[in-house]
């Protein structure tokens, strides 16, 4: 899932983005108003974590911009102003959720979990098919109740997979869900970890359409 960070403390933006990049995230973090419209403008970004003094303005003046996107984009405003009326200015004006620093890492975690969960329409921080159980909140997967260790770039394979099964995921779909903006990548990158991820997971659970894209298919438990 790609989330774009618009934080101005460049301390706040290195943390918050080595975290978020850990936990699946595909990051990619701005400190202005410019390069945050950039991107919204882009119409590939699927959350937005936004401060709202930017050194080129207002953050909540990009969220007319948001509301002009074809597809709905969850935003999670992260700000120092704790009125009551910022909150209510800020949630009116079409930000999904607002969280006042100082804050808990975990907190936002939680948080952008929620916002992720309408983004794919599931209802659960936890995803299953057959054997596989994935906790997002743990970060953790097993199968059989077996602990199963994964790569990042595995692990947020897996999930896009989960999180849309049943539904086929082209190529270009899931480059956009594990990369950044910007990063490099081989031309066979899915195809590799897809490879490697097949041989951790039951026969099977991965179907290839040639041409088309992956689909994740629910086997029988062992």
């Amino acid at each position: 899932m790609r989330l774009l960070l618009v934080e101005d403390d460049l301390q706040v933006n290195q943390g918050l983005t080595r975290t978020l990049s850990h936990e699946g995230y595909a990051v990619e973090s701005v400190m202005c108003l410019t390069d945050a419209r950039s991107f919204v403008a882009n119409d590939e970004v699927d959350l937005l974590i936004l401060d709202l003094g930017l050194p080129d303005g207002d953050g909540l003046s990009l969220l007319s911009d948001i509301k002009k996107r074809r597809k709905p984009l969850p935003v999670l405003i992260l700000t120092a102003r704790d009125s009551l009326d910022d909150k209510i200015k800020g949630l009116d004006l079409g930000a999904d959720d607002y969280l006042v620093k100082p804050f808990e890492v975990d907190e936002l975690l939680a948080r952008l979990r929620v916002l992720g969960r309408r983004v794919t329409g599931v209802v659960s921080s936890t995803l299953e098919c057959g054997p596989i159980v994935m906790d997002l909140a743990a970060h953790d997967v097993q199968i059989n109740a077996q602990a199963l260790t994964l790569p990042r770039k595995e692990y947020m394979l897996l999930k896009a997979l989960m999180e849309n099964q049943g539904r086929v995921q082209s190529k270009e779909q899931l480059e956009q869900k594990l990369y950044q903006w910007g990063e490099e990548l081989g031309s066979n990158a899915i195809e590799v970890h897809i490879h490697h991820l097949r041989k951790k997971l039951p026969d099977g659970t991965i179907k290839t359409l040639r041409g088309i894209g992956y689909v994740l298919n629910r086997v029988q438990e062992s």
